[in-house]
């Protein structure tokens, strides 16, 4: 299924820093000291003096223009660094030149040379590789970006033979944490390359975060403008946005410190993940609650106690306990998401669920899991996407070949309606199978889409079935019919993932147009756009209150939406490859990411923080689902295993050690 995604996609605004902010202080003096005549030294001092009138001319500094052509008496046009460049002996910039005058020659004189980004970067790697263990993570995560910009530097500067031998020297390096960009830069090989690729626009015209103790950050300067790198001290200027921690404890891993692109500034992250949100339970419908009491008192209140009457009584009491807990985690009205009114299928599924409920069992190291596994049969690689209803009796594939099959794991015929069904004709359970279509295979084939099928995803009651496709549509299917019922159009691009809202009514997709979108099922029309990935959105899923979606992203970054707003509410960063999947524990206060990197990311969605990385899978994880008491979390890998997490959360609000 990894195959089914585009690698990177078109970047975001242009956050490059270009320009200085004020006047610099130039020692003129500095660079013609090593002159052995007073006429040199003369010549010198104004070929200096023209080329700081230049650069104050061409940043519009007028009064300084003006101040320094009246106090040098400069007669004529300003001078070039190329004159400067003509003007010295290549000895004269050397250990005896001022270091602002040292900077001003060489950034515009000689970072051309191809040998000072060689020499530079392998000295920076040595420098840190010597370094003190507990700055290494950081420092190497550091150097990650300043090796991509310094390989896209030589590329649109012409040099594509010293950038190819810059990758082969220093790619390796990187290919751990970012396998999968280094491999699509190697295939950069000129300037046209590195201009239309959208990997290449994305680095350049984004910041790269990175996260380091504030130790770290000085010492990384203090080595750069000590050996006067200053190539690397512009790319670190210019494309990386540095964020020091609080504190002096040391960045635990590379990955911790990889922050990446997100297109937004550290401030602007921390305002997201400082926002207030509802992470409540959907508060219980009247109509429903007034209907499970009703049907339950009356199963209960029977004349004659049998084992239904004893279970009923029993559910009455689970009921308002559940009712008392409801009460006190609810979204109060105005929070709660809009829903069309309740029909009877809610008041039994209710039942269904207080039923589940009384036999639920606390899963963990003590309790494991009673595991159920299928496996399909003759799918080869056309088998894109799976899922299984919540009530365990349909399963359904979406293929290659541009089609979708449902197979009944009762293996009992599955017979759609046929024709047209008049209420008044239906009388008993013999009335509604004589309409039903006369078959005992106990699979269907529904055809529609014209590309192929990428997401499915089938609504709580078992009705209806939602698809994804490449051919950029969303289709709703009928369970009832096996017919479509609409298409859904909107993206530009194709449609990665789709998700089912707790209730149904709702539903969300994800896109390779780097848009996740919000629809209902009585509109054709998106409702929301959610915009603010930077590439593909991979994969996205409801909050269990359904006022947050959660994406994930190619830009290894997962966001949280709110529904009613359309705005973002939480930015989580720290993976280091495309974010696959997400999951939500039922408690709606958890949320486990994962993909390329083959972590498992557990977040904390009211503060935003990762409280743990799980590692143990060698290969990318395509899948996660935490049980239904959010005890454990399962995930499914390319490495051919499933593996099962125990998460226990502690009291703190903030803490849930795993």
């Amino acid at each position: 299924m990894s195959n089914r995604r585009a690698e990177w996609t078109e970047g975001g605004s242009d956050n490059s820093a270009g320009g200085a902010g004020s006047v610099p202080s130039v020692n003129t003096q500095g660079a013609a000291a090593g002159h052995a005549n007073g006429g040199a030294r003369q010549g010198s001092q104004k070929h200096i003096e023209k080329v700081v009138l230049h650069y104050l001319k061409r940043k519009g500094y007028r009064g300084a223009e003006n101040a320094l052509r009246s106090d040098a008496k400069l007669i004529g046009q300003e001078s070039t660094l190329g004159d400067l460049a003509q003007a010295f002996p290549g000895s004269e910039v050397g250990s005896d030149a001022s270091v602002p005058n040292w900077i001003l020659f060489y950034n515009e004189s000689e970072e051309g040379n191809p040998d000072a980004y060689n020499q530079s970067y392998g000295e920076l790697r040595r420098w840190i590789d010597s370094s003190l263990d507990v700055y290494k993570h950081e420092l190497y995560a550091a150097s990650y970006p300043v090796f991509v910009h310094s390989y896209l530097d030589l590329l649109m500067r012409g040099l594509s033979g010293k950038a190819t031998e810059f990758m082969k020297r220093y790619g390796s390096d990187h290919i751990v944490h970012h396998g999968k960009v280094i491999a699509v830069l190697k295939t950069l090989t000129t300037k046209a390359h590195a201009e239309e690729n959208a990997l290449s626009r994305l680095y350049r015209d984004n910041k790269y975060g990175i996260r380091m103790t504030r130790v770290g950050f000085e010492l990384l300067l203090a080595f750069l403008q000590d050996h006067h790198y200053t190539l690397l001290m512009r790319t670190v200027n210019q494309h990386l946005n540095i964020r020091t921690v609080d504190g002096g404890a040391a960045v635990s891993s590379e990955a911790d410190a990889d922050v990446g692109i997100t297109g937004h500034t550290q401030s602007q992250l921390d305002h997201f993940n400082g926002q207030d949100i509802a992470l409540g339970s959907v508060p219980l419908d009247p109509f429903v609650r007034d209907e499970v009491e009703r049907t339950l008192q009356g199963e209960a209140g029977r004349m004659v106690k049998d084992a239904t009457a004893k279970e009923a009584s029993e559910l009455l009491d689970t009921f308002a306990k559940v009712r008392q807990e409801n009460a006190a985690s609810a979204l109060s009205a105005d929070d709660a998401m809009p829903m069309p009114p309740p029909r009877g299928v809610e008041v039994a599924q209710q039942i269904a669920d207080l039923k589940a409920l009384r036999k639920r069992v606390k899963l963990g190291p003590a309790a494991l899991p009673s595991i159920c596994m299928y496996t399909l049969h003759n799918t080869s690689s056309s088998l894109t996407c799976a899922t299984v209803s919540d009530d365990l009796s349909l399963m359904a594939g979406g293929f290659s070949e541009s089609y979708v099959k449902i197979w009944s794991l009762k293996n009992e015929p599955l017979r759609g309606f046929v024709g047209t069904i008049n209420p008044m004709s239906i009388n008993s359970e013999e009335d509604v199978d004589s309409i039903r279509e006369k078959t005992s295979e106990p699979y269907r084939k529904l055809v529609g889409h014209s590309g192929a099928v990428f997401g499915l995803d089938i609504s709580f009651d078992s009705k209806y079935l939602i698809s994804c496709s490449e051919d950029k549509t969303t289709r709703l299917w009928s369970l009832d019919t096996y017919t479509n019922v609409v298409c859904y159009k909107g993206h530009n691009y194709p449609v990665w993932d789709v998700a089912f809202s707790p209730q149904g009514f709702y539903f969300a997709t994800a896109s390779h147009d780097r848009t996740a979108r919000l629809w209902s099922c009585d509109h054709v029309h998106a409702l929301r756009i959610f915009a603010g990935h930077l590439a593909d959105v991979n994969c996205v899923r409801f909050h269990p209150n359904s006022k947050y979606v959660v994406t994930g992203s190619c830009d290894k970054s997962v966001r949280l939406w709110d529904v009613q707003r359309g705005s973002c509410v939480r930015v989580f960063t720290g993976h280091t490859g495309s974010v696959d999947t997400v999951a939500i524990s039922p408690d709606g206060r958890i949320m486990a990411s994962a993909g390329e990197d083959q972590t498992i990311s557990v977040w904390d969605l009211g503060s935003g923080r990762r409280m743990d990385t799980l590692t143990g899978h060698t290969g990318p994880v395509y899948s996660l689902a935490f049980s239904q008491e959010g005890t454990l979390l399962l995930s499914g890998s390319a490495d051919e295993t499933v593996r099962s997490w125990d998460i226990k959360r502690s009291s703190s609000a903030s803490e849930h050690p795993i």
